[in-house]
C-alpha cells in the first residue's frame, strides 16, 4: 500500500503537483464545503492512487482525500448542479492564474464543463489523505 499524502502548494509549480494527483477525482456538491466567514473551501474526493495504479498494479484503487484551500476571498461556479448534490463529478484538474501578488484564481476544473473558480489572497492549498475508499473500489459506481 501506497503511503498516504499530505502535499501543500504555496504556489502555481505546487498547486500543479496537487493537480496531477487529483486528476479524475470523484467528487460530489455536497462535499464541496465553503466556509466563506473562514476564508476557507474544503472538498470531500474520491481520489485515483495515480500511485499505484502507474506501478503496474492491475486493479485500480481509491483513496478518500481532503483537499482545502485556505484564504479564499470569493468562490464561484459554473454547471455544477447543486440540486442534485450526490450526482459524482470528475475533477480533470486544477489551474492558478496569478493577478497582483501574491493573489490570483485557482480553478478547479470538471468534465462536461462544470467549474469552481476561488479568488485567493494567496495560495495556500492542502491535499491530505485519509484513507482507502473500501466502498468505491476502481468502478465509476453502479449502472456505469
Amino acid at each position: 500500500m501506497s503511503p498516504q499524502l499530505k502535499l501543500i502548494a504555496l504556489d502555481a509549480d505546487d498547486l500543479a503537483v496537487i493537480s496531477a494527483h487529483v486528476q479524475d477525482a470523484r467528487v460530489q456538491a455536497a462535499d464541496i464545503i465553503w466556509r466563506q466567514a473562514e476564508k476557507r473551501l474544503v472538498i470531500g474526493m474520491d481520489r485515483l492512487d495515480w500511485e499505484q495504479t502507474l506501478s503496474g498494479r492491475t486493479e485500480p484503487r481509491r483513496l478518500i482525500a481532503a483537499l482545502r484551500f485556505d484564504r479564499v476571498l470569493a468562490c464561484k461556479s459554473r454547471n455544477i448542479d447543486l440540486g442534485k448534490p450526490d450526482k459524482p463529478m470528475e475533477l480533470v484538474g486544477i489551474e492558478f492564474h496569478a493577478h497582483e501578488a501574491p493573489g490570483g484564481s485557482a480553478l478547479l476544473l470538471f468534465a462536461e464543463g462544470g467549474a469552481l473558480r476561488l479568488d485567493v489572497e494567496c495560495l495556500e492549498c492542502e491535499l491530505t489523505d485519509l484513507g482507502p475508499d473500501d466502498l468505491g473500489g476502481g468502478d465509476l459506481g453502479e449502472g456505469t
